[in-house]
């Protein structure tokens, strides 16, 4: 980013390549459309490359672009939820991009392809178990979950205290674990977002 900072396109390149996809992947999960998810991280280089003369190393480039991810996503749901947008249906299981998790447990765990169609469905489930959290809660288990960020990363990227965090996952897991109990427990679906934030 300091090379970004003295104008060094390739260094910007370099950026946009490093953490598209893991941005996309967070944003996605936030407003549950993958289109929207990448105009949004258009939008957030977009910010950064603009920002670049302002960049200071205090912090981690990760901490400080998702920073900016969490302020253009809670922008976007905001103005979503005054125009009363209408969700798109979700994405077919053979769309693989709907299914990031189901990638990830994928490659790393190598399954026999008979189990498939059960680690889908557990993806899916697991994704709108995720989307009945309020934005915040999503937010913070996202970069703590996908990106492996810390408490005090998470609350700079958020604007909040680490107790705040601490909380918001806490209380993240609880209603992850509530969402998911009638899966485990009678095989049902976990209801999507209510629009109750």
């Amino acid at each position: 980013m300091l090379r970004v900072r003295e104008d060094d396109a390739g260094a910007f390149e370099e950026l946009v390549a490093r953490y598209q996809t893991r941005l996309i992947t967070v944003l996605e999960h936030l407003i549950s459309r993958r289109d929207a998810a990448e105009d949004l991280a258009q939008d957030v280089f977009l910010r950064v490359y603009r920002s670049r003369k302002r960049y200071e190393p205090g912090a981690k480039f990760s901490t400080w672009l998702f920073t900016i991810a969490n302020n253009v996503a809670s922008n976007a749901l905001r103005s979503r939820a005054r125009r009363k947008e209408i969700n798109m249906p979700p994405a077919q299981p053979n769309d693989s991009s709907a299914f990031p998790l189901e990638q990830m447990a994928q490659e790393r765990s190598g399954l026999l392809p008979a189990r498939q169609i059960d680690k889908a469905e557990r993806a899916e489930v697991v994704r709108l178990a995720i989307e009945s959290l309020n934005e915040r809660q999503r937010m913070a288990l996202l970069l703590s979950k996908f990106e492996g960020m810390s408490y005090a990363e998470i609350a700079e990227a958020m604007n909040l205290s680490t107790k705040a965090i601490k909380s918001l996952l806490s209380r993240a897991r609880v209603n992850l674990r509530t969402a998911l109990e009638p899966y485990i427990h009678e095989g049902l679906p976990p209801n999507g977002r209510d629009g109750h934030e």
